[in-house]
This record gives C-alpha cells, sequence and structure tokens, in this order.
C-alpha cells in the first residue's frame, strides 16, 4: 500500500473540501435550530453535487456514476464527514445494495437513482430487532404473482424524503442445526405503494435535521418483480451492502474528527489564562497531542480498509476494526474538544457541542461497537475451532 496521495486523489481531497466550504457548511446553523433540510435547499445541493461529480461517485461510469474506487470513496466520505450529516447526505450516494437490481429494476431504480432523479432508504431496523436482524417480525407471505406485507419498521433513516424503500422482511422458515432459522427477502417498494405509512419518528440528539422514520405495512401488496435478488436470500445482498457503510461511517468519523481537532486547536492557540495560551499547559497540549495521534491512527486504518476492498483482499474484520477504531476514537476526540473549550464547549453557538452529540450515535448504527468486536474476535477463534 502507498502512505502517500497521487495527484488525483489530492485533487478530490481539494475539491470535496472547497464544496463542503461552500455549498454546505454555510447552512450547518439553519439546520441546527430548524432540525430541517429545506426541499429547496436539498434540490440545490442535489444540481450542484451533480455539476461537481460528486453525486452517485460510488456507482460505475458505465452507468453514469463517479467510478471511484474504494479509496477514492473514503477520502470523499472523509471531507465530506467535517459537515453536518443532514447537509452532506443530500450529495447522494445510492446504496450499494442497488447494484443487485436486475435489467428491469435498473431503469426503474437504480438508473434514476444514479441521476438524482430518485433516493432510496433502506429498512432493516425493527423494535424488536436491532442488531439481531434475525429477530425481525415483519413478514412477507407469497399471495401468487405478489408478497402481502405485514408489520412496522423504526430508526429508518431519510425515509421521509426517499421514493423508494429498500426493504427487509421475513419470507419464510428452514431448519438448522440451531433450531429454526427466518429466511429474510429483500423487496424494491415505493413509497406510494398502498398499505404503506411513513411517520416521522423520535426525534435524536444526533445529526439534527436528519430524521428517523416509522414504517408501517398494512398488507402491502408488492410484486414478485420487486424481489432485490432472490427470494428468502435477502442476507446475501444486505452483506455486500453492510461492509461498504461501515467504511463510509469510519471515514467520516475521521473527517468529523479533523474537524475537531482544528476548533481544538485554534481555540488552545487563542484562549488564554494566567498569562499565556492554554495550549502551553500539558493538560491541553497532551490532550492535542493524543487527539491527532487517534485520529491519525484511523485514518490509516479505514484507508488500509478500502485499499484491501480495491485489491480484493478485504475481510469483514478490517470493515470492522476501521469503524469500531474510527467512532470510538471521534467520541474521545470530540469529548476532549469539549474539555479544551471548557464551558464554552457546551454552547450551541460555538458548534463544538454539535460533533460531540453528533459523534454518539455512530457506535450504535450500522452495527453496534459490541457487534463490530463480536465480529472480529469470532474471526481471530474460528482457525482455533474443532
Amino acid at each position: 500500500m502507498n502512505f502517500g496521495l497521487t495527484t488525483e486523489q489530492q485533487m478530490l481531497v481539494d475539491s470535496v473540501k472547497a464544496f463542503v466550504e461552500k455549498e454546505l457548511m454555510p447552512y450547518e446553523n439553519e439546520v441546527e435550530q430548524t432540525d430541517d433540510v429545506r426541499p429547496e435547499l436539498i434540490k440545490q445541493i442535489h444540481e450542484r453535487a451533480i455539476n461537481a461529480g460528486f453525486y452517485a461517485a460510488n456507482m460505475p461510469e458505465d452507468l453514469g456514476g463517479g467510478g471511484l474506487d474504494h479509496v477514492g470513496l473514503a477520502l470523499l466520505e472523509r471531507e465530506l464527514g467535517r459537515t453536518s450529516f443532514a447537509l452532506q447526505y443530500a450529495v447522494a450516494r445510492p446504496s450499494n445494495i442497488l447494484r443487485a437490481c436486475n435489467d428491469e429494476q435498473k431503469e426503474r431504480y437504480l438508473l434514476p437513482a444514479i441521476r438524482g432523479e430518485r433516493v432510496e432508504c433502506l429498512a432493516l431496523t425493527e423494535p424488536n430487532a436491532g442488531s439481531d436482524l434475525r429477530s425481525m417480525q415483519t413478514r412477507a407471505e407469497q399471495d401468487g404473482d405478489d408478497f402481502i406485507i405485514n408489520g412496522n419498521k423504526h430508526f429508518i433513516s431519510y425515509a421521509d424524503v426517499a421514493d423508494f424503500i429498500v426493504l427487509f422482511a421475513a419470507s419464510g422458515v428452514e431448519e438448522t442445526k440451531r433450531g429454526p432459522k427466518k429466511l429474510i427477502t429483500t423487496f424494491l417498494v415505493d413509497k406510494e405503494t398502498p398499505g404503506l405509512t411513513v411517520r416521522k419518528g423520535h426525534k435524536s440528539v444526533s445529526h439534527r435535521g436528519f430524521h428517523h422514520c416509522e414504517l408501517f405495512f398494512d398488507n402491502c401488496r408488492v410484486n414478485k418483480r420487486q424481489v432485490l435478488g432472490e427470494v428468502h436470500h435477502g442476507f446475501d445482498v444486505a452483506n455486500t451492502w453492510l461492509g461498504a457503510t461501515r467504511l463510509t461511517v469510519a471515514a467520516q468519523c475521521v473527517g468529523r474528527a479533523y474537524r475537531a481537532l482544528d476548533m481544538a486547536l485554534q481555540w488552545a492557540a487563542q484562549r488564554k489564562q494566567f498569562g499565556q495560551a492554554i495550549g502551553k499547559f500539558q493538560g491541553t497540549s497532551f490532550k492535542l497531542a493524543d487527539m491527532v495521534t487517534e485520529i491519525e491512527a484511523a485514518n490509516f486504518l479505514t484507508l488500509s480498509a478500502a485499499w484491501k476492498s480495491d485489491e480484493g483482499t478485504v475481510t469483514d474484520s478490517d470493515y470492522a476494526m476501521a469503524k469500531l477504531y474510527a467512532t470510538e476514537m471521534l467520541a474521545r476526540v470530540t469529548d476532549h474538544t469539549v474539555q479544551i473549550f471548557g464551558g464554552m464547549g457546551l454552547m450551541e453557538e460555538v458548534g463544538v457541542e454539535r460533533l460531540w452529540r453528533d459523534a454518539r450515535v455512530e457506535r450504535i448504527w450500522d452495527g453496534t461497537s459490541e457487534i463490530q468486536r463480536h465480529i472480529i474476535s469470532r474471526a481471530l477463534l474460528r482457525p482455533f475451532e474443532q
């Protein structure tokens, strides 16, 4: 692995950073105060991201996407991570899970998503099925050429503005050595489908403006042509998507941590107590040293996983280690930043407390820290199993 960026990669970093500072950061306070991103602002960001070549950067060029490799995507996500999640999410990168679309589904779902004409959301989590997805109770029962879907989902991000839903539902049961196990099927469900209701969910302290919704399915009828992948093989398409998503989370956490460090450095150099800048006191300077060391470690761990993805050698443990370390690093870095700012660090006007609040959810969604540790430790112990 070459630890230096190529000329093209550095140009990408510089371009995305400039885009974030010009097109996204000026609206951060508005989003924080209103807990919303205006539809016209979403449209504006969409259009400017498309013109800049950042929209659908994760999709192949032959489908109309940006064609970035995994390292390029990690660099892009790192720079986007410096700003409000609700704003940078408008620079849409259609979920990789849509790559499983067949020819008919590509025309209806994938290609419009790449062109910015349609937006998807992903529906896995339920009130009683978080990390244990096999316990999901939303079910899909086949009825001729259709499936009848009943149940509900919650914590579904972006469902309020999405045009269609990538839905995971239990579609059967198989017998295994460990007992019955639910079979999962993935569906592409248009939001206007009769029997589907979308409601705004609980208000989160993290990522204001990026809403979590509840989905209710009441005899919602979906044709078999809307099955993504194969019936009963929903986890096959999910596993491909989950790895890339965890890498995205890691990269964005690194970007957010770099921004927190920048704010902490400026404050430590300017704020004076006892006749000198607080950065000269070991209580502050050692925090800064620890912060930058951890950020750089997380950055290299994330880029290493991205590089392995491009080489075809990446493992679930690589993704898990990147997400685990980067998300927990961000928690420590933002906490140190608040401490360096002192009382001002908790004031909304300063912006530090937003980074601190936003950091908390990263250790939970897309697989909790405990799940990541389970993945890593299971891989370590697997060679010793009899």
